[in-house]
C-alpha cells in the first residue's frame, strides 16, 4: 500500500478541496505563507497575535519560468532532474503572491500572465519504500 506524505508538513491540506495554509495576523491583517507561527513580518507591526487561515484556492498568473536546473537542496525531486514550471499566482483576497509548479499535463507554452489557476495536490516524487510524496501545484482553470 502506498503512503501518502505530504513534502512540506504543514503548508496545505490533502482532504477535500485542497487548500493553501498560511497565517493572519490578527493585529494588522497582514497574510503570510509559507505560515510564521513567531512574529508578524510585518516591519510596521511585529504582533505575535497570529491565526491560521486557509488560503484563497484559486489565483491568477503573475509569472512563471521553466526550471532547467534543479534546485538547491532542501529541494527534493525527481531523479533523474527533470525541467518543470514554475508558477507564480496571485491571490487577490490575500494581496499576495505564491510559487508552485504547473501541474502535470499542462503545456506551459499554453499559460499566459493573468490566467486563472487552482491549488491541487499531486505526488512530487516517490522514494524507495514506495511511498508518495505530495505537494500542492496549480493547475489551469479552463
Amino acid at each position: 500500500m502506498t503512503t501518502r506524505i505530504p513534502a512540506i508538513d504543514g503548508w496545505f491540506t490533502t482532504a477535500g478541496e485542497p487548500a493553501l495554509l498560511g497565517t493572519r495576523c490578527d493585529s494588522c491583517g497582514s497574510y503570510f505563507f509559507p505560515p510564521e507561527r513567531m512574529l508578524c513580518r510585518n516591519p510596521a507591526c511585529g504582533s505575535t497575535d497570529l491565526a491560521e487561515h486557509e488560503l484563497g484556492r484559486r489565483g491568477k498568473v503573475w509569472s512563471f519560468s521553466i526550471n532547467h536546473y534543479a534546485a538547491p537542496a532542501p529541494y527534493v525531486g525527481k531523479e533523474p532532474f527533470e525541467p518543470y514550471t514554475v508558477v507564480a499566482v496571485e491571490l487577490g483576497a490575500e494581496q499576495m503572491v505564491v510559487l508552485g509548479q504547473l501541474a502535470e499535463g499542462f503545456d506551459p507554452a499554453t499559460l499566459k500572465i493573468g490566467d486563472e489557476v487552482e491549488v491541487v495536490i499531486e505526488p512530487l516524487f516517490t522514494d524507495d519504500e514506495g511511498n508518495e510524496h505530495i505537494v500542492w501545484k496549480w493547475r489551469p482553470v479552463r
